[in-house]
């Protein structure tokens, strides 16, 4: 029953935290599509859009997620009428970079280089919009946001459009507090009955195959399950406390930038109308990829300089 209630109250605190973000920048975004502003932005923006694919006001959702988070993403997505190739493109750019902010800081206090995390993360975004735009020559449709009201009637007026901003943003915060209330009290519930350190242990052998040790497991499972932002303070815990190298947790940060938080960062993305199990194969596989390739040049590296050893004179 504790279990229940503390998961129902993080899972409360934690849509009331992200709903204070969402809501009022839906109902800004909406406010600005009507203003000559957005329009003037839009214009400037276009041209480096076109390379993923994307439409001058697809910015929107890459700058509020990349500068502020996740969900602050999705608000921009449910304020605007995307494609379903759009809005994949968006949703697999932001699963690689966002929340660039906190979650680099976080990198930093676990010992990873700044430009490790942003060349990785950046990268990893543009590239995959980049190849996803050749690639998929689908999902010219416009995207169905699962609850989000279907804006037929343009509003007349300013009342009418702050309204409008209002029902979306209204349902946007609802359809998170179904994804996120359950998902919180399922954490609460892997974190009393010690789930996720029992996860570790089993996890151990796996990390041997993207060439970190084992007692960086932990560190893993905590990205992977609960986030970089939210697993922080597990993820710093277990480098000071089980002697994590910096090039272990250097690599582990690099598989989890492609992959973390597996659950939460699939499902929030349900509503947007979007293919999610292609969306979750593509970071899994990049994490792996990514990880493994890094692993080995590093380990090369290393064993390249072992072998340049300078020749004293006797």
């Amino acid at each position: 029953m504790g279990t229940l209630q503390n998961g129902l109250k993080a899972g409360l605190k934690t849509t009331w935290t992200l709903g204070k973000v969402i809501f009022p920048i839906t109902i800004l975004v909406v406010i600005l599509q009507h203003t000559p502003v957005l329009p003037w932005i839009i214009e400037l923006i276009a041209p480096f859009m076109g390379i993923f694919g994307l439409s001058g006001e697809a910015a929107i959702p890459l700058v509020l997620g990349n500068g502020l988070n996740l969900f602050a993403g999705i608000a921009g997505i449910l304020s605007l009428d995307l494609t379903v190739k759009e809005v994949f493109i968006i949703a697999v750019m932001l699963s690689f970079s966002h929340n660039l902010f906190i979650e680099t800081g976080v990198a930093l206090k676990v010992g990873v280089k700044l430009w490790v995390v942003l060349v990785v993360r950046l990268g990893l975004a543009a590239l995959s919009g980049i190849i996803i735009n050749l690639v998929w020559s689908g999902g010219g449709e416009i995207a169905r946001y699962g609850m989000a009201p279907k804006t037929e009637i343009i509003p007349d007026g300013w009342l009418e459009i702050a309204l409008l901003g209002v029902q979306k943003a209204s349902f946007g915060v609802l359809q998170l507090a179904i994804i996120v209330i359950p998902l919180m009290i399922v954490v609460q519930f892997l974190k009393d009955r010690h789930y996720l350190q029992k996860f570790s242990e089993k996890l151990a052998p796996l990390t041997k195959v993207i060439g970190i040790q084992p007692n960086a497991s932990l560190t893993l499972v905590a990205g992977l399950t609960i986030g970089l932002a939210y697993g922080a303070g597990i993820m710093i815990q277990a480098v000071q406390e089980d002697g994590v190298s910096k090039k272990d947790a250097t690599l582990v940060f690099i598989f989890l930038v492609a992959c973390h938080a597996v659950i939460e960062d699939t499902l929030i993305f349900i509503p947007l109308g979007i293919p999610v199990l292609p969306l979750l194969l593509i970071r899994i596989i990049t994490a792996f990829v990514l990880t493994i390739v890094v692993a080995y040049i590093w380990k090369r590296s290393e064993q390249q300089k072992g072998k340049e050893v300078p020749i004293t004179n006797a």
